[in-house]
């Protein structure tokens, strides 16, 4: 046994590309009309106790699933689910933005 410990830069270099965190297509375009609709709407996502609107969320939701469905052509799940994960990041942010 060798005191000479080999690295595999292929692999050590392949597995810190598998570490980063993937971006979904269309999350980003679904975000930016999210809160462009609740900005342009004056929709609020959290209420004045600080409890999340999840009707308001919803609704930019199913708003943003179908115009990620007309970009896309993907299917109503996959795209509900885009939507879904953008609106509650717009809500978190708009809650953080309301506590500081």
């Amino acid at each position: 046994m060798s005191l000479q410990r080999r690295i595999s830069w292929n692999a050590a270099l392949r597995d810190i590309k598998g570490d980063r965190t993937l971006v979904v297509p269309g999350l980003i375009s679904a975000r930016s009309l999210i809160q462009a609709l609740a900005q342009h709407r004056r929709t609020r996502f959290v209420t004045p106790t600080g409890a999340f609107d999840r009707s308001a969320i919803m609704a930019v939701a199913v708003e943003a699933a179908k115009s990620h469905q007309g970009r896309t052509g993907a299917a109503w799940g996959p795209s509900m689910s885009v939507a879904l994960k953008a609106a509650w990041q717009a809500a978190r942010a708009a809650r953080n933005a309301i506590k500081h």
